[in-house]
């Protein structure tokens, strides 16, 4: 099975707007900016918590093997589900973000029905995660998990299908939200270190959206290959602004052109197997995938302390 760790469905993290609010002075596009911003985080933030109903959902799927029967009592094997984290506090701001400006009309419009899947998913998988580890369906025969089994599976696959829907428009909205974002730096400060870190970033994150998955595990070849291009020139010119002006990407400088380095390694394997990742390629996913987290977290230092 092809698995890509946590990114299988995780949505990158924004960078956090100021806490402040943008003062009048300020120009009206900048205020904009951040207001965005400001918005998508509390998308992001209920979409990084509650990722946990998928990850949950995926492990009761490991083993329950036929979603349609549910689970038989024979199984060899009974993982359970994981448990589920308080999202009370990031459902709060969700739904306060939806009338937010700027409007984002679908992506807001998809929030509370992704809201409300997920508060009819997660009561059930509490109430599974408990039976499965008391272990009860041992003294009753899976009489629990079955009955449990004719609620969660249609509660999951409801959530599962909300899920798709808002991960796909929330991408959309960041990528304009990173382009207007990488346009203020480049008004305000010029293309010099900050604006060279947001780039990489941004096209680095392009690459790693086209990452194969469970449910897509051929890769468009001509699409990828173009993807890393962009991100090879973003490269390219960080490191030639760093050698001009040295020391200007604190412990980040390095980590941008191994990625890619191990990103064209990756392409040569799909391309000898024609974008299937299935047919060994997807065994390098988990690292790629740590390094370009890797990447994120440093990101964040070198832009703080960037000059």
């Amino acid at each position: 099975m092809l698995t890509i760790a946590a990114m299988a469905c995780a949505t990158p993290v924004l960078a956090q707007a100021p806490a402040e609010p943008a003062p009048a002075a300020q120009p009206a596009e900048t205020a904009a900016t951040q207001a965005r911003i400001v918005k998508l985080n509390a998308y992001v933030a209920l979409l990084n918590r509650t990722l946990r109903a998928s990850e949950s959902i995926e492990r009761y799927e490991s083993w329950v093997r036929n979603m349609k029967s549910g689970p038989t009592g024979k199984e060899s094997i009974v993982y359970g589900l994981y448990s589920l984290y308080d999202v009370s506090g990031e459902i709060e701001k969700a739904k306060a973000a939806t009338t937010a400006e700027p409007a984002m009309p679908e992506l807001d419009a998809a929030i509370p029905a992704y809201i409300a899947a997920y508060e009819a998913l997660a009561p059930v998988v509490t109430e599974a995660d408990g039976y499965y580890e008391r272990q009860d369906y041992k003294d009753d025969k899976m009489a629990g998990g079955k009955a449990l089994h004719a609620r969660l599976a249609p509660a999951a696959a409801a959530y599962t299908a909300e899920r798709a829907k808002v991960d796909k428009l929330f991408a959309a909205e960041k990528e304009k939200a990173d382009e207007a974002e990488l346009a203020l730096i480049e008004q305000t400060q010029g293309r010099k270190a900050r604006w060279h870190v947001a780039n990489v970033m941004v096209r680095a994150r392009h690459v790693v959206d086209l990452f194969p998955n469970e449910n897509k595990p051929v890769v468009d070849m001509p699409v990828f290959e173009a993807a890393i291009l962009t991100y090879a020139a973003a490269v390219k010119d960080m490191d030639a602004y760093s050698a001009a002006n040295p020391n200007s990407f604190f412990v980040f400088e390095s980590r941008p052109r191994s990625f890619l380095g191990k990103l064209r390694e990756f392409r040569d394997k799909l391309q000898k197997a024609k974008g299937d990742a299935r047919k060994g390629a997807g065994r390098d996913l988990t690292w790629l995938v740590n390094d370009y987290n890797t990447m994120v977290s440093t990101s964040e230092s070198a832009t703080q302390f960037a000059k």
